[in-house]
């Protein structure tokens, strides 16, 4: 059964010039480690870090309802890749305990980006 679905575009250039107005700081706030250290691995690191805000922003729309819902922050959503799978969205603190609250069992997650805008969706399923 389907508890919760996101979707969400960020435009790489906007996600560009916040990078430039805030540097290390919004990288820092927004990304994990593994994450950025990820982005930095291509040769449009943007892209990659504008597809994970899409991610993270589609799956605070999946884990909706409440007063712990809306108190997850940016790094509890990781966003991980992994070579030749489809990426995982592994979850931290109040968002794991959010999904644990909703007796989610699996989050699926899909990612796309192209030149100019990413986007991804998130299912939240409970079987």
């Amino acid at each position: 059964m389907i508890v919760g679905i996101g979707i969400d575009l960020v435009e790489v250039e906007r996600m560009r010039r916040l990078l430039d107005a805030k540097g290390d700081r919004a990288l820092e706030r927004m990304f994990t480690i593994g994450e950025r250290e990820y982005a930095c691995t291509h040769p449009e690191p943007v892209r990659q870090l504008a597809a994970r805000v899409a991610a993270k922003e589609a799956a605070f729309k999946a884990l909706s309802g409440n007063d712990l819902a809306r108190g997850i922050g940016w790094r509890e959503l990781e966003v991980v890749s992994r070579h030749a799978q489809a990426p995982l969205l592994v979850l931290h603190g109040r968002a794991q305990e959010r999904v644990a609250e909703l007796a989610v069992t699996r989050v699926h997650l899909s990612l796309t980006h192209t030149e100019h805008m990413a986007a991804a969706y998130v299912i939240a399923e409970r079987l």
